[in-house]
């Protein structure tokens, strides 16, 4: 299933006319939606748009639409609308993702077992999220839709099933220009690994470090190295904003290991964003083969050992200190 915008900008004059109960419109030459009045301080309505709505569609059944390019962007799914206001207002209401109900976030990095969680909270026994992840489409050469749910909020019909929810995010995955990228990427790596590479960048580094990780990875890969990601231990464990690990998480017996397996993890830790997949496709130029954030802000990145040791024990001094608190 692919989501298309709903090029209109709706405005609410013909809905005041339905009162207070749910209701559903037919139109012969537009697919049906619905209109439901809550109870808030100041009156207001949810409009679902479905999926395949054109923007004459709407203007037909509503009577009135705005002449305005931002209305293009306006996804389907429910809208939460104040009665009594502009057509500009309404627009504006339209485009404002914390109006909309049924609206899911897949965050950078999110792992899939956080993303079931928000598949939970939206409705879905556990039953239909897993029957929904066993019959997923995927791109030839993958095994698994860990690092395929592209981060991005979405916002869906009422009544879609789970199934269509998270192939729309393989999907768009799969229409993204980095999707793409990542997909048809010729060399060395394959794009499975390319994007278990991206997986570990975003959880590893900050934005502006990411290439540099990237190379520091591909570093160790080349030469035979142990990647030693506390990342992907984290992903393990299932434990997030960790800056510490023991030396017992390192000794777990996983694959996904990598201080005690050489090699990438079998599966990506999570679903990277667009600049670590891009990080992970174009790596920085350097000779890297460490690198240790200090303090918050300071990643520091080198090619010695000893200067790794040094810089460690300015991290442990720092973490004590609570400045990672």
């Amino acid at each position: 299933m692919k989501l298309r915008p709903v090029a209109f900008a709706l405005v609410f004059i013909a809905i005041l006319t339905y009162g207070l109960h749910a209701v559903r419109v037919n139109n012969n030459s537009a697919p049906n939606f619905e209109v439901r009045q809550i109870l808030t301080s100041d009156p207001e309505i949810v409009v679902e748009i479905p999926i395949g709505a054109t923007g004459s569609d709407i203007a037909t059944i509503l009577r009135l639409a705005v002449s305005d390019k931002r209305s293009q962007k306006v996804s389907p799914g429910g809208h939460r609308l104040t009665l009594k206001i502009a057509a500009s207002q309404a627009l504006d209401q339209l485009l404002d993702s914390s109006r909309i109900p049924n609206l899911i976030t897949v965050f950078e990095g999110e792992w899939n077992s956080e993303i079931v969680d928000s598949l939970r909270a939206f409705g879905f026994t556990s039953k239909q999220i897993a029957d929904a992840f066993n019959n997923l489409v995927l791109p030839s050469g993958f095994a698994t839709s860990e690092g395929l749910l592209f981060p991005a909020l979405y916002n869906f019909p009422l009544k879609t099933n789970a199934l269509d929810i998270v192939q729309a995010m393989i999907n768009r995955f799969r229409a993204e220009k980095i999707g793409q990228e990542i997909l048809n990427a010729s060399g060395k790596y394959s794009a499975p690994q390319l994007l278990t590479i991206a997986s570990i960048v975003q959880a590893e580094g900050d934005a502006g470090d990411f290439t540099k990780v990237s190379r520091v990875i591909r570093n160790r890969l080349e030469l035979g190295m142990p990647l030693q990601m506390d990342s992907t231990v984290h992903y393990i464990k299932g434990v997030r904003g960790q800056i510490f690990l023991s030396t017992s998480s390192t000794l777990i017996a996983s694959a996904y290991n990598t201080y005690k397996h050489y090699g990438l993890p079998p599966t990506p830790i999570g679903n990277p964003g667009a600049l670590a997949m891009q990080a992970a496709l174009n790596p920085a130029v350097g000779d890297w083969l460490f690198f240790i954030t200090v303090a918050p802000g300071d990643t520091r990145f080198t090619r010695s050992n000893d200067q790794f040791v040094e810089w460690k024990f300015l991290y442990e001094k720092n973490r004590k200190a609570g400045a990672f608190k």
